[in-house]
């Protein structure tokens, strides 16, 4: 997407938030448009990392806002119940449509669609699955940002192909850039704030670190805290195996 293409936000800084994580998720089955709920550790992933946010946020005057998949929505509930303030939902904000890969797993798509399957892994373009392309799920998500209210800082609450294809438009990367950022982990965000007339990442896959004692789940690098700025190294992700919307 060129600067021209852009479009100009009401917001300088966007805090973009992954949701928590579901069985789906756990499973290694693609989820896209589809909505199952949040699991037990996608409920204390939403319930640990929400005071984090609000701190961040530095007082700064903000507004959440969601996709109206429940995945989402929940974990966006539990800060904005911190805040005090409304949810506001978009459906503009739903995950990357799948076609006929939602519900899968990875094993079950490289059985029955091969060639798909591995244009998926070289990150070209998926020709016969169905759903939306990729440009077409930025221009949505970039047109609801655009009737965001003149605040400060907004929170977006989305999905792992979403808030991947998000921050490509952002940075204006073109399509063979795809994948040089990791995408973000459950619960984890990545910050973008506009500086000299352009976008740029401050921070990214950053979570609130380990769940607390007493929370089953195995602690994969997406359960780590990582903040990345430009010039460092690169970032932990998501399990692959463990993870299939991670990557669109």
């Amino acid at each position: 997407m060129t600067a021209a293409a852009l479009p100009e936000l009401p917001v300088a800084r966007l805090v973009i938030w992954r949701h928590g994580r579901t069985g789906w998720n756990a499973a290694g089955r693609f989820q896209g448009q589809l909505d199952p709920p949040l699991d037990d550790v996608g409920r204390a992933q939403a319930a640990h990392a929400a005071p984090h946010l609000l701190a961040g946020l530095d007082g700064q005057d903000a507004v959440v806002l969601s996709s109206d998949l429940v995945r989402a929505a929940d974990t966006a509930r539990v800060l904005t119940d911190l805040m005090g303030v409304e949810l506001q939902l978009d459906e503009r904000l739903r995950e990357h449509g799948m076609g006929a890969w939602e519900g899968l797993t990875r094993d079950e798509i490289a059985e029955r669609f091969p060639e798909q399957y591995a244009d998926w892994l070289a990150g070209r373009p998926v020709l016969g699955r169905g759903g939306e392309e990729t440009a077409a799920v930025a221009a949505r998500v970039l047109a609801a940002l655009q009737e965001l209210p003149p605040v400060e800082v907004a929170v977006i609450v989305t999905h792992g192909g979403t808030s991947g294809r998000l921050i490509e438009a952002l940075l204006e990367l073109d399509p063979s850039q795809r994948r040089v950022f990791g995408p973000l982990g459950n619960c984890a965000w990545s910050e973008l704030a506009r500086q000299s007339g352009r976008w740029r990442l401050l921070r990214h896959n950053h979570s609130a670190g380990p769940l607390p004692e007493g929370v089953a789940t195995r602690r994969t690098a997406q359960d780590t805290g990582t903040t990345v700025l430009p010039g460092t190294g690169g970032q932990p992700g998501p399990d692959p195996v463990q993870d299939a919307d991670a990557v669109g």
